[in-house]
């Protein structure tokens, strides 16, 4: 963006050096060099010029114009990496600042919105943020104009407003960029714009709902339930979807069923190829029981095996769209293992800029908070030209391809994608794993691929189908191999969730061809009217299986199809569910915790209306409404509050103070004989002596499938107390189980419980199962702080057979399920878990006839 004052000191400086050179007088070039840049600036600043900025090029240390020498400039972002990177991209008149996130907020010592008087926000300075307050403020004084370059969303522009009232400064202007790049800084910074109202009245309205339900609701279940709990619009719901699939999880009926597979060979002989029983008598197959099944088998023996028709078709895979949000949360769940608060937080890093050597800070990615699959018209033909370069011309599509963006997106930004293809992965992964950042580099790896593979062809497979006929049964046989590979080539052939969820609606719509769309590996030639031998008839038992919980990915699926949210909140929702204890993660999947269940059940049943999965939908809308001018913010928190306030009066007098709760029973106590009564604490559901506190005696209980209490007896050991000398038990903690004095509360002595691996670090101590702050099992050293040994996958006492490492991992991957693992990542030695007979989930029949 050069001006032509920049220009001119180009051309003069160039004149100059043509000129002859005079020995005599060294300094008379640096003078006019400078008198040159003096015109210039004082050509920018002249009277009806103030619009033209400097754009000279200037290091990231470098510090503003002082005042009086030029024009000058403060620019304010919100982080420091951001700030680093802005700052090479703009001229030596700059000064840009971080923020460090937001400046103000709600106090959080009350609820700081007046309802009385049109719910007037009362905004105070963060705790912890007046230092950096004063700085900007200190800069803003000698600034000629501020920009406030905060982040290109309603955070960003509630974050700018902010800023804007506390600078005070009367030329303080709006300027937002989707990528920092040199070409979206510079532009942005030469058409600023005033702050959006309706953006700041949208975030401002959902800041207000979060606090009106948040700081009235959570109060009440500290009272009925137990302190620390909280209640969101939002994470509220999210709990409940939990909470609604265990259920449905629980209630499942499995139903038997069988399949029945041909073993066959063609004319041209081996090798076999199997072919999947679809029909009976012209209708489509259910084989409910043993003897049903086996009698066809019996029938089937006999019976000639005729190829009916054979289909031969061409099928194609088209693209991905490129990643929003929830797409790219979803494909870092599946393909990297990373949970939706890592995702964000390396993407965040990665759009802000990462040190690229030489280069500086440099921003990789565009803004990857969107829920849009729009691309710029300058990406798409840098992305085309790269796939020429690259690929050929064979895997380039005759024009660019578009792709739908879901009619409730906001579409304000483009979908995230690397903001320049000089980047390719291979050339930066250098400089991240100098960073020792090989996560952020396989994020990075996984944007750049779905970029380049959405403006490729489509994968084309060979595939072929074949329907058998044998008596009064119809087998199908299906396979197909990789014709062209198309934007495969790029991103690999694995199922996005998007094909995962049509292959399964397909499936349940009775699709015949849906299991065999993935088929891999060619049939034998057959063709109509071939004869083919019998090998092996093969069936087997299953069990209908209940609705899976909810991983990462499949949690944040539901959240966007339901509209629950927005894409900048999921990460949060996931972790507060899980920081506040209503579900735990267990390989990968979600479970609601006891806590979890009966916060769920209190909150239905007395705030159905705010904990409705369609009317926290609506909220989104209604939100969305706000921020295009299209509904007042006032109105729309009258219209909630009013019934709101009415439900909430009903639920202080109505609810189950289940704190003080006592739910008696029949089984008496064994130490005092008085009847146990069930109560709930921070571990849930127990069983306490009615005498206390004159006896605490305590047990865990469980339900039977009649619904009666069975006490669970406290697992005793061999161990002997060492301070009164009575059994050790394993009592269960808020870290974990662990080991306690059976004398209890007269001997409070407890340890750890060893896992039977001593610590391979100090030598000195054992290793024991343990619980994080944020209740992940991990496993430490039992002479913490001393030592601080820890390992999130369970050590086992085997001495690697390559290294000799005295321990090896037990761990598992959704891919690949259970393994064992040395911990030397150099050794590289792995093995699978052998599973034993009768271990859950192994067919319970399966025979060959």
């Amino acid at each position: 963006m050069a001006t032509r004052t920049k220009k001119k000191v180009e051309e003069t400086e160039a004149a100059e050096e043509k000129a002859p050179r005079k020995a005599t007088r060294p300094a008379a070039k640096k003078k006019t060099a400078a008198k040159a840049k003096k015109t210039a600036a004082r050509r920018r600043t002249k009277k009806g010029d103030d619009d033209t900025l400097p754009t000279v090029e200037a290091d990231a240390d470098d510090e503003a114009t002082p005042r009086g020498k030029g024009p000058h400039y403060l620019v304010v972002v919100e982080s420091p990496a951001k700030a680093k990177t802005i700052k090479k991209y703009l001229g030596s008149g700059y000064t840009v600042k971080a923020s460090v996130g937001h400046v103000k907020d709600l106090p959080k010592s009350k609820m700081g919105v007046d309802v009385e008087h049109d719910f007037q926000p009362e905004y105070e300075v963060i705790k912890g943020k007046e230092k950096v307050l004063n700085e900007l403020k200190k800069m803003a004084k000698s600034a000629d104009k501020v920009f406030l370059a905060t982040d290109p969303d309603r955070e960003g522009e509630a974050i700018a407003w902010h800023i804007k009232e506390e600078l005070a400064h009367p030329d303080a202007m709006r300027v937002t960029f989707n990528e920092i790049t040199k070409k979206a800084v510079q532009e942005a910074i030469s058409q600023p714009r005033e702050l959006n109202q309706d953006n700041y009245d949208s975030q401002q309205t959902r800041r207000i709902l979060d606090r009106l339900v948040g700081y009235q609701i959570s109060p009440l279940l500290w009272q009925k339930i137990r302190r620390g709990l909280s209640a969101g619009r939002v994470q509220s719901v999210a709990v409940r979807l939990v909470v609604e699939r265990e259920e449905a999880i629980k209630a499942f009926v499995p139903e038997e069923y069988w399949t029945l597979d041909a073993l066959l060979e063609g004319p041209s002989g081996p090798p076999p190829f199997k072919a999947k029983l679809s029909k009976v008598d012209g209708k489509k197959v259910e084989l409910k029981d043993r003897a049903t099944t086996e009698g066809l088998v019996s029938e089937l023996q006999t019976a000639d095996f005729v190829v009916a028709k054979v289909d031969r078709r061409e099928r194609r895979r088209n693209a991905p769209a490129p990643f929003i949000t929830s797409k790219l949360q979803q494909e870092a769940a599946n393909r990297l293992s990373f949970t939706a608060k890592k995702t964000m937080t390396l993407a965040q890093k990665l759009y802000e800029g990462v040190p690229l050597g030489e280069e500086g800070q440099t921003a990789l990615i565009t803004y990857m908070r969107t829920d849009s699959t729009r691309l710029s018209d300058d990406a798409v033909k840098q992305v085309r030209e790269f796939i020429d370069g690259r690929y050929g011309r064979d895997f380039l599509p005759d024009e660019p391809v578009v792709y739908r963006t879901r009619k409730s997106a906001q579409d304000a930004h483009e979908a995230i994608r690397p903001t320049s293809l000089e980047y390719p992965p291979e050339r930066v992964r250098p400089f991240f794993e100098a960073m020792d950042e090989l996560d952020m580099f396989r994020l990075y790896e996984l944007i750049w691929n779905r970029f380049v593979a959405c403006q490729m062809k489509p994968a084309v497979y060979d595939q072929t189908s074949a329907d058998i006929s044998a008596g009064r049964a119809t087998f199908r046989a299906s396979g197909s191999t990789l014709k062209f590979a198309g934007y495969l080539a790029v991103y690999g052939a694995g199922l996005t969730p998007e094909e995962e969820a049509e292959k399964e609606k397909a499936k349940a719509a009775g699709d015949d061809s849906a299991d065999g769309a993935d088929a891999v590996g060619e049939l034998p030639v057959i063709n109509e009217g071939d004869t083919l031998a019998l090998q092996k008839l093969l069936h087997e038992q299953h069990f209908t299986q209940p609705p899976p919980r909810f991983s990462e990915a499949t949690l944040v699926k539901e959240l966007e199809e339901r509209g629950i949210g927005r894409p900048s909140t999921y990460a949060a929702i996931l972790s507060t569910i899980q920081d506040k204890k209503y579900v735990e993660k267990i390989e990968g999947r979600f479970r609601p915790t006891d806590l979890g269940q009966m916060t769920n059940e209190m909150l239905v049943k007395h705030f159905p209306h705010e904990l409705d999965v369609t009317f926290t939908a609506t909220m989104e809308e209604k939100l969305d409404q706000i921020s295009e001018g299209g509904a007042s913010w006032k109105a729309v928190l009258h219209d909630f509050y009013g019934p709101f306030k009415e439900t909430l009066e009903k639920a202080k007098a109505e609810m189950r103070d289940v704190k003080r709760e006592e739910i008696k029973t029949d089984i008496a106590c064994e130490k005092c004989g008085n009847p146990f009564v069930i109560k709930f604490g921070k571990m849930g559901h127990f069983l306490a002596c009615s005498n206390y506190p004159d006896c605490k005696n305590t047990k865990d209980f469980k339900r039977d499938a009649e619904g009666k209490i069975v006490i669970v007896e406290e697992e005793t050991t061999d161990e002997k107390c060492e301070k009164c000398g009575k059994p050790m038990v394993i009592k269960r903690g808020r870290f974990g189980r662990f080991m306690a004095c059976s004398g209890y509360p007269d001997c409070k002595t407890s340890k750890p419980i060893s896992i039977g691996v001593g610590c391979p670090e100090c030598k000195q101590g054992y290793l024991t199962e343990r619980r994080s702050g944020r209740g992940k099992i991990f496993f430490g050293c039992n002479r913490y702080p001393d030592c601080k040994f820890a390992a999130w996958d369970r050590p086992l006492a085997e001495q690697c057979p390559q290294c000799q490492s005295p321990y090896l991992l037990q761990k598992f991957s959704k891919r690949d399920g259970a393994y064992i693992a040395c911990p030397n990542k150099e050794c590289g030695y792995r093995r699978e878990v052998v599973e034993q007979g009768g271990v859950p989930g192994t067919p319970e029949a399966s025979s060959a006839a």
